[in-house]
């Protein structure tokens, strides 16, 4: 079909269908008065809108001030809307997207708290021992520090450290869940570490969870009920129950080589596997249910709602997946969207979501690099600071936050 081809059913969305030579009159007959009635009420509000060609009697006026006054349309000049003109289908495209931005804009924590400006600040906290992956709970930021077996509960807003961890060996990944906070140790047999929020001494230690995980656990993610991590040294393990008495283990090889990220998308567990270059979709039993080839060196994957978006550390790219259709349905045949280069991708490793925007670390860049979500639309890439070599990234919904070499962590 060419591009170019009205969308039909789309014409409602500046007038009515035109169905026969009454409706043209009524609509000629509309347009004739429209010069001197852009006024009207919606609502029981009283509304005024630039177009001369929209008549207050039109039966979308309402509909028509409502999109020009949220920012969907401009018209197609500055007094006309073009009321009866077919809507090709590029048009209908970029209404859908203005649409989408609109309601994440709208509804964003940033919206809520009136935080619209894009933080430009220097580093805002330090954490001591080579900081890894990090986390929001929605109040504060936890950060892992491998370099000393600890865990810092730091304050979003503030930057102070709340809380320390420690006795965590080789802390490395985090995720929030059931009331706990779950660490990984990056040790052979693997590491789970539990923290409990509801402690209240500055300094506490870490409780050992598991230490039947597989070797090298670095990714993490929590499924509803179940803990899973990807273990570089070769498998995924499952934590059942965990925290309960009746916590059980599960350790999978089959189908892995070096997986390396991990995360959930609300219907399954995706793993990027780093020894053969895949983004693996998993079953319930963490069997292999669909594998997609990546670039090279996949590393840890974000979830925007619809779309995987992995960062492929030796290629300099990031190659968007869709997993789910328009109803927030699992695809039976996810596929590659895109694939974004430029934007100063230098050594990407993680990718994280604030709601509207993506951001990927690019460690050996020294900088992190940002794209509109909706539309892939590069946003720029900003300077970390020399030998900073950012890695791991999170977001509270409102500001990312980004590990980096030498202890320190960056809030944008």
């Amino acid at each position: 079909m060419n591009s170019r081809q009205p969308y039909r059913h789309a014409r409602g969305c500046r007038a009515t269908v035109l169905v026969s030579l009454m409706v043209i009159s009524a609509t000629v007959s509309d347009r004739l008065r429209a010069d001197t009635q852009t006024t009207g009420t919606c609502g029981g509000v009283s509304v005024t809108t630039p177009f001369t060609d929209v008549a207050n009697t039109n039966l979308f006026f309402c509909s028509i001030a409502a999109a020009y006054f949220s920012g969907l349309t401009n018209g197609t000049s500055a007094t006309t809307f073009s009321p009866s003109q077919d809507v090709p289908r590029e048009q209908m495209a970029a209404f859908v997207t203005r649409t989408l931005d609109q309601s994440l804009r709208r509804g964003s924590r940033r919206a809520a708290l009136r935080q619209w400006w894009t933080p430009t600040l220097p580093p805002i906290f330090s954490v001591s021992g080579n900081p890894q992956l990090l986390e929001a709970d929605g109040q504060d930021i936890w950060v892992a520090s491998e370099g000393e077996d600890s865990v810092a509960r730091v304050n979003a807003s503030s930057g102070l450290t709340v809380q320390v961890w420690t006795g965590a060996t080789n802390a490395y990944g985090v995720v929030v869940a059931r009331g706990k906070v779950w660490v990984t140790g990056v040790f052979n047999p693997g590491l789970l570490w539990r923290l409990n929020p509801r402690a209240d001494a500055p300094t506490v230690p870490a409780e050992l969870e598991a230490g039947d995980l597989g070797g090298i656990p670095q990714g993490i993610t929590f499924d509803g009920s179940s803990i899973w991590t990807a273990n570089l040294g070769g498998s995924v393990s499952v934590r059942s129950s965990p925290g309960s008495n009746g916590a059980l283990t599960t350790t999978v090889t089959n189908g892995f080589v070096a997986p390396l990220g991990i995360l959930f998308d609300g219907s399954n567990i995706w793993v990027t596997d780093q020894g053969d270059d895949r983004l693996k979709k998993l079953n319930a039993d963490a069997s292999v249910a669909v594998s997609i080839p990546m670039g090279s060196d996949p590393g840890h994957a974000v979830f925007d709602g619809m779309n995987i978006w992995v960062p492929n550390q030796f290629s300099n790219s990031v190659i968007v997946v869709r997993a789910k259709d328009s109803q927030g349905n699992p695809l039976a045949s996810p596929f590659v969207l895109t694939t974004l280069t430029g934007n100063g991708l230098n050594d990407p490793r993680t990718a994280a979501f604030d709601g509207q925007r993506i951001l990927v670390t690019n460690n050996s860049g020294n900088s992190v690099s940002l794209w509109k979500a909706t539309d892939f639309t590069p946003l720029g890439f900003v300077q970390t600071g020399a030998n900073t070599k950012p890695l791991g990234a999170c977001s509270d919904g409102i500001n990312f936050f980004v590990t980096c070499h030498a202890g320190i962590t960056q809030r944008f």
